[in-house]
């Protein structure tokens, strides 16, 4: 049976006219010339059920057309996307949102009830605007757990075509021309798979903010040290724009502060609280999201006094690597009654051992050598060599340095002798 103009268009004050969606970055795409659709009162919301308008675009090439699926009131009160029901200033799910800030659903779920919740917002949007506070979203500040998981770019990989069901089966006869894409599927009992628009906007069975809290569980996170003395914070990453002072301003709350040492060379500072516990709530509250003038810092704990005099003694901080197989390892340091006798020679008594000294020729000798009166006058002889004996060699004690022997021996009564003025050597100069 047909329904009459006045059925047709009962309680219409209600239903929303807009010019322009409530998108965000990645549904709205990369393209600034893009061209919408709109479809005045086209389809009902899928949250309050209410005829508004839709508005249909292509976010860039190769991309699936998109179109919003919720109303403007029902995405002012949760501070969302129209198209991807997600937060608009942090990327994330509202159930994600929602536990970050401590926030309840407020939306009653009935329809009757629904309907007068709404219509009550959407008269408070128009007298007092926007600001006035029914935005969830913004009505909070933001916590620690939505720095992390905030998302920081657009993800433009959400906007893909559609995987292409013909191809799946094997009966695809586009080809290249085929606007879906030729994908494997995904496992259809991945939970991810299964997604309700409705469950997302309330909170209440959402995969994806699963998947984003497991992530925070298992982020890392700084242990405390087991030296109670240890009262200082490392801080890294810092630029030159960063003061002391900055330090203090943003450091002073946590704790009375004993002393701050800045490194520019190293780009890092060592703040040193007054007691532990200062301390240890400076690193709990500022572990991974420490920003001061717009960069975020590193944020560790000190290290104790005693482990860098370790490093001192043993020579740098060098990470100890594990040795590569095939290389011998360091030998043993010798036993202590071996360490001065390098060449492991026996304290035995050697035989004593004979040898030869030149002795060098007299005076008058060496004179007349290298005076010759006329060509081919016979030189006079050298003396014979004379045969003595060295006594055998005995070691000296273990620890007491060597001495050199002198040699050759020095002759007696002829004064001091040097081995340049023996003629025989190469170099002897004559008198």
């Amino acid at each position: 049976m047909a329904m009459s103009k006045s059925t047709n268009t009962y309680n219409r004050q209600t239903w929303e006219d807009a010019d322009f969606p409530i998108l965000c970055q990645t549904c709205l795409g990369d393209n600034p010339y893009i061209r919408m659709l709109k479809d005045k009162y086209g389809k009902e919301c899928k949250i309050c059920s209410r005829p508004f308008t839709i508005f249909r675009w292509c976010p860039g090439v190769k991309m699936r057309f998109k179109k919003t699926e919720i109303c403007q009131t029902c995405a002012k009160l949760k501070n969302v996307c129209q198209t991807c029901i997600l937060d608009l200033e942090y990327g994330l799910p509202i159930k994600v949102r929602d536990k970050a800030l401590g926030m309840k659903n407020e939306v009653p779920m009935s329809d009757v009830n629904k309907e007068y919740y709404i219509t009550n917002a959407e008269r408070k949007f128009k007298e007092e605007g926007e600001a006035s506070g029914a935005l969830e979203g913004k009505a909070q500040a933001p916590s620690d757990l939505l720095l992390k998981l905030a998302r920081t770019a657009p993800y433009y990989k959400r906007n893909r075509p559609h995987i292409c069901s013909f191809w799946v089966k094997g009966e695809c006869k586009r080809g290249e021309e085929c606007p879906f894409r030729h994908e494997k599927p995904t496992d259809p009992d991945d939970p991810l798979a299964d997604q309700n628009i409705k469950d997302r906007f309330y909170g209440e069975v959402d995969p994806v903010a699963d998947k984003l809290l497991r992530r925070a569980d298992e982020m890392p996170r700084l242990d405390k040290p087991e030296d109670r003395s240890i009262t200082t914070v490392y801080l890294g990453n810092l630029s030159a724009a960063i003061t002391e002072k900055d330090l203090r301003d943003n450091l002073y709350q946590y704790g009375e502060i004993r002393n701050i040492h800045i490194s520019e060379r190293q780009q890092c500072a060592f703040v040193t609280f007054t007691n532990r516990s200062a301390a240890e709530h400076c690193v709990d509250s500022t572990f991974e999201k420490l920003i001061i003038n717009g960069r975020r810092l590193t944020v560790r704990w000190g290290k104790s006094q005693g482990k860098f005099e370790e490093r001192d003694i043993l020579g740098g901080d060098q990470p100890k690597t594990e040795p590569v197989p095939g290389i011998p390892s360091e030998l043993p340091p010798p036993p202590s009654e071996v360490q001065q006798n390098y060449f492991n020679i026996a304290p035995t008594l050697a035989p004593p051992i004979t040898a030869v000294s030149m002795i060098p020729p007299p005076a008058e000798e060496y004179g007349a050598r290298f005076r010759v009166p006329f060509i081919g006058a016979p030189l006079p002889m050298r003396p014979a060599p004379m045969m003595m004996t060295v006594p055998p060699f005995i070691p000296r004690p273990i620890g007491l340095p060597p001495v050199a022997p002198m040699y050759p021996p020095p002759r007696v009564g002829l004064g001091i002798y040097y081995p340049s003025m023996d003629p025989s050597r190469l170099g002897a100069k004559p008198e």
